[in-house]
């Protein structure tokens, strides 16, 4: 059941917001900004569940196409755990994993999901952004895991996510070495997808929502679901798992619609059936 009509989550540590999704779109934007800038957005447990929360109340709502994550004011996305709470963790903390488990939970969510960097991007603030299937960064973002500094490693993904975007080389001498990315680097290497201004950074996170939520909403979701799913296989696996993906979007409504709109030189009315 939807709960599309179902009030947004209250939660203590985020700000979350619905936004129309503009001109064209087939459905809204919902931003969610960790509100904590008094700490530098770090990531407690409280945040970790309230984003859960989000997530599986987004999951379900129809009227939000496309998930926007991002950090308040513009020192920091998110600088990292909380380290008071880091101090007391135990070997059974890091078999509970939350963090991690959070954010394969975001990973994996069935929706599009674009992290808006606005600052400092450390530690589990970058394993956060990199669990996001796209990453606009401001000229003054950073990216770090500096873990090590504390004799820890990046335990919410980020051995294992960082090596897959920007390559194992790069990615352990980032994380041995606890250097900062600037922005730039971060772009050329394959970390984030685009630069723009601080002052730019949420229009064009909603520029691009826009985009994604103008075209068929089954297309993004099978399309997202398939280069998720054959990045752990191998190709020929992931081959078929896209030959599939697509027998099912032939049979579809919205291809019907899709392909219709376009013979008619108009714009699709897509259901996501």
């Amino acid at each position: 059941m939807s709960s599309a009509t179902a009030p947004l989550p209250v939660t203590a540590t985020l700000r979350v917001e619905d936004e129309a999704g503009g001109a064209g779109s087939g459905g809204g934007v919902r931003l969610v900004t960790i509100d904590r800038p008094e700490v530098r957005n770090a990531l407690s447990k409280d945040v970790l569940a309230d984003l859960r929360a989000v997530l599986e109340h987004t999951r379900d709502d129809d009227s939000v196409s496309v998930l926007v994550i991002t950090g308040s004011g513009e020192k920091a996305f998110a600088a990292g755990a909380d380290i008071n709470q880091l101090r007391n963790y135990t070997p059974a903390s890091a078999l509970d994993a939350e963090m991690q488990r959070t954010y394969s939970l975001l990973e994996q969510f069935p929706k599009p999901t674009i992290a808006a960097v606005n600052g400092y991007a450390l530690g589990g603030g970058c394993e956060l952004a990199i669990s996001c299937d796209i990453r606009i960064a401001a000229e003054e973002a950073r990216f770090g895991l500096p873990e090590p500094t504390l004799g820890v490693l990046p335990g919410a993904g980020g051995t294992q996510r960082l090596a897959r975007l920007i390559g194992t080389g790069r990615a352990i001498e980032l994380i041995l070495t606890g250097r900062f990315l600037g922005a730039e680097e971060a772009l050329r290497v394959g970390l984030v997808t685009s630069v723009v201004p601080q002052a730019e950074l949420l229009d064009a996170a909603r520029e691009t929502a826009a985009k994604i939520a103008s075209k068929g909403p089954l297309a993004v979701r099978l399309a997202k679901l398939v280069v998720r799913t054959g990045m752990d296989a191998d190709q020929n696996t992931g081959l078929v798992v896209e030959r599939l993906a697509q027998a099912l979007l032939y049979g579809s409504s919205d291809k019907t619609e899709g392909t219709a709109a376009f013979l008619e030189k108009r714009p699709p009315e897509f259901t996501g059936e």
